[in-house]
C-alpha cells in the first residue's frame, strides 16, 4: 500500500493507537503502517507491558494480537474494561483462532481482523474503535464530573434530588419526607445550584447518568 492511499484512508483526526503484537516483525510492520497513515503510535511486545504503562487509558484504540503469550487477548480486554471501560480495542487473529475472535466481540471488541490484514479493514476498524472512544470518554468524564457535585449534596438534598427527579412535586416530596412544601423547595434550589442545572428537564437528564431512582412512600412514580 503505498503513502498517498494510506493518507486518504486515514480519515480521523491523529488517533493515539496502540499495538500489542509479540512478533517483532509484525509489530513494526504495524508500526510503520500506521505511522505512515498519520495516526500516533505506540508498541508493546505484551499485554503486560502495555498494562504496566503510565497513560495506557489515553489511548483511543488498541490493536492486538488475540493470541498472546502469558496474558491472552480477551483477558487483556476484561482488564480494559473493569479500568477503563472507555478505551477501545481491535484483536487480531491468525487462521483458526476465529472462535476465539467471535468471543472478544460479544465481550465488547470493536472487531477481529483475519491475518493477512488488508489495510483499509484496519484502519477502517481502528476508525470505528477511536469514534467509539471518544464518545465513550466524553460519557465517562461527564458521569465523573457529575458524581464529584453529587458527593456535595447533604443526605436529604440527594433524597430530594432522587424524588424531583422521579416527576414528584414539592408538595409530594414533602409528605414523603415529613417536610413542609416551602423546606423542599429550598432543598431543590440548593440541588440545583449544587448539580449546575439549568432546568429540571437538565436535571433529571443528570439523575439518568448517576443511575439514582426515588420511590415514593405514597404511591407516586
Amino acid at each position: 500500500m503505498n503513502k498517498t492511499r494510506v493518507e486518504t484512508l486515514a480519515v480521523i483526526e491523529s488517533p493515539a493507537v496502540a499495538v500489542i503484537e509479540d512478533d517483532e516483525h509484525a509489530r513494526e510492520a504495524f508500526l510503520f503502517q500506521l505511522e505512515t497513515a498519520g495516526l500516533k503510535v505506540a508498541s508493546h511486545p505484551s499485554a503486560e507491558s502495555f498494562l504496566d504503562a503510565p497513560g495506557w487509558d489515553r489511548f483511543d484504540c488498541i490493536v492486538a494480537d488475540i493470541c498472546l503469550p502469558k496474558k491472552n487477548g480477551l483477558q487483556l480486554l476484561a482488564e480494559i474494561k473493569q479500568s477503563a471501560p472507555f478505551v477501545s480495542i481491535v484483536f487480531i487473529t491468525a487462521h483458526g483462532d476465529m472462535s476465539i475472535g467471535v468471543q472478544a466481540m460479544k465481550d465488547g471488541a470493536v472487531d477481529c481482523l483475519e491475518k493477512p490484514i488488508e489495510g483499509r479493514a484496519l484502519l477502517e476498524a481502528i476508525r470505528r474503535g477511536t469514534s467509539l472512544s471518544r464518545v465513550k470518554r466524553s460519557e465517562h468524564m461527564r458521569c465523573v464530573e457529575l458524581k464529584k457535585r453529587e458527593c456535595t449534596l447533604t443526605p436529604r438534598e440527594r433524597e430530594v434530588f432522587a424524588l424531583i427527579t422521579a416527576g414528584l412535586l414539592n408538595k409530594q416530596a414533602g409528605a414523603d419526607l415529613g417536610s413542609a412544601e416551602h423546606t423542599v423547595k429550598i432543598h431543590r434550589g440548593r440541588v440545583m445550584k449544587k448539580m449546575r442545572a439549568n432546568s429540571l428537564a437538565d436535571l433529571v437528564r443528570m439523575a439518568e447518568i448517576l443511575e439514582l431512582h426515588g420511590t415514593s412512600k405514597h404511591g407516586h412514580s
